[in-house]
């Protein structure tokens, strides 16, 4: 993507419609700041979500348990 892309309300992208009805945040499914991350496995389902403060080193055995189950 690379326009400029909502990601909640009623103009959200479909994508982030998608990943915010599969994992739904702590409150609710509305991501809360634009750094939240969602891992999603080979067959886009979405497995994981992780909070915008969550440093990305910290998904890296998760990525590398995924790329393994392929």
């Amino acid at each position: 993507m690379f326009d400029k892309t909502d990601v909640k309300g009623p103009n959200a992208h479909p994508l982030y419609q998608y990943l915010c009805a599969q994992k739904k945040g702590l409150f609710n499914e509305d991501i809360k700041w634009n750094f939240t991350k969602f891992l999603v496995d080979s067959k886009g389902n979405v497995v994981e979500r992780f909070a915008p403060a969550t440093a990305p080193f910290k998904l890296e055995q998760r990525i590398i348990d995924l790329i393994r189950e392929i």
